[in-house]
């Protein structure tokens, strides 16, 4: 990982759309900051995309999704995606849009893996000493989540054996900087991406990688750090940097939102 510092003024000229973890990376314990939102809204003046990727789910999603000054979130990895319908419509007296949802599965497959998950989820929770479902359940769709740093410390093993029972039941399993987070599914943030980007964009990702930087902060980016030659890391990411199999190109000074801010300067100071 290189300092910021690093990334040539002629490579960051390039980049048109910025992708973005949620949790530790725009927000400081539990909150976007000042800076982090200030910077979206700069990205977005520029005339760049901003679109934010999340484990997060769907319901805790909707008012930052209507609130924050990005193009999308897709939240629980990748599954569902939220963004401001403008074709035909009005914003509200307060200036925000009505939100429209996207799923990537349809409401036949969502029904029947629900139901599955929270059998997977009573599993965990009676084997893995200490586990608990996420405080953000509820507003879950596609995925559970059992928290292992938000409000419950779980410690290493603990968390290790909880993806393992979710592996064991053909689950997809990703650790976040937060959450133990399982789903059904062939989608992650990667697969999220391509596909907001071509249905909300008519755009194909793969043939313009080059134009898009992805910042984020834990094991569940990895995906996306090999993905993105112009990856970041926010400092905070080096409390996981011993278990990434793939690092990001590069690290901020500053952690958490304020990371995410030294980003968008450094993207803004190349144009």
């Amino acid at each position: 990982m290189q300092a910021l510092q690093y990334w040539p003024p002629e490579v960051r000229r390039r980049i048109t759309g910025v992708l973005t973890d949620i949790d530790d990376t725009l927000t400081t314990d539990g909150a976007i900051t000042a800076d982090a939102l200030a910077a979206l809204a700069a990205l977005k003046a520029a005339g760049l995309q901003v679109i934010a990727i999340t484990g997060r789910p769907v319901g805790w999603s909707q008012p930052f999704a209507r609130d924050w000054p990005v193009d999308a979130i897709v939240a629980e990895n990748g599954a569902v995606a939220l963004f401001a319908n403008k074709k035909g419509m009005q914003p509200d007296q307060h200036g925000r849009w009505q939100l429209s949802k996207l799923y990537q599965q349809d409401s036949a497959a969502r029904a029947t893996n629900f139901a599955r998950m929270q059998q997977v989820a009573r599993r965990v929770t009676q084997e893995v000493a200490g586990a608990v479902l996420a405080q953000d359940s509820a507003g879950r769709e596609t995925d559970i989540a059992i928290d292992h740093s938000e409000f419950v410390q779980l410690p290493p093993a603990s968390i290790a054996q909880a993806v393992r029972i979710m592996q064991s039941e053909g689950m997809n399993a990703s650790v976040s900087s937060i959450h133990i987070n399982g789903w059904f599914g062939a989608h992650n943030k990667l697969e999220g991406a391509r596909w907001i980007v071509r249905e909300l964009l008519g755009r194909d990702l793969d043939a313009e990688m080059a134009c898009w930087a992805y910042v984020g902060d834990s094991t569940n980016d990895q995906l996306m750090f090999e993905a993105f030659d112009n990856s970041v890391g926010v400092a905070n990411v080096r409390r996981f940097e011993a278990a990434l199999t793939h690092k990001p190109r590069y690290i901020t000074q500053g952690a958490r939102g304020a990371g995410f801010a030294q980003v968008a300067a450094a993207l803004l100071a190349a144009r």
